[in-house]
């Protein structure tokens, strides 16, 4: 599967963005996604709820693939 170029706090600020009001299409434009991408966050972020994206540790997105270092 294709890592995505947005970091999770990205997509739930574009989340946060349109359910205070801006329209998905304006969004989309300003992070260069389709809607169709926007309504995939939709439907994978929804059930986290924003807090819950936003306590996901990074480190989880940026080590994908990546063994960990052993010191």
């Amino acid at each position: 599967m294709k890592k995505s170029k947005f970091t999770e706090e990205q997509i739930a600020y574009a989340l946060r963005q349109v359910e205070s009001g801006t329209p998905p299409a304006d969004v989309c434009r300003q992070l260069g996604v389709s809607e169709v991408t926007f309504y995939i966050w939709k439907k994978k972020y929804a059930h986290l709820g924003p807090r819950r994206v936003q306590q996901t540790p990074p480190s989880a997105s940026s080590h994908y693939g990546k063994p960990d270092s052993q010191e």
